[in-house]
């Protein structure tokens, strides 16, 4: 079988943050983790279709997690003034 690899380098403001959101979603086929700047996801998978599946859902994740973390560092910002 075919072994199927690729990484997704997204920038992001509050990488940590993000990253931790994102970690119940690190299964077999995606795990993510800060970088300077960003997370890298990296896939691993035998199966286009579930690969395919488990990107869409990280990405919808991923969308929420930097909602969330920016959410949250503006209100952090506006507490301290």
């Amino acid at each position: 079988m075919t072994g199927i690899e690729g990484v997704i380098k997204t920038p992001h403001s509050h990488p940590e943050c993000v990253a931790a959101a994102l970690e119940p979603d690190n299964l077999t086929l995606i795990r993510a983790y800060p970088v300077k700047g960003g997370v890298r996801a990296e896939i691993d998978g035998t199966r286009l279709r579930s690969i395919i599946a488990s990107v869409d859902d990280y990405l919808m994740n991923l969308a929420i997690a930097e909602d969330v973390c920016t959410s949250a560092s503006r209100k952090q910002r506006k507490g301290s003034e």
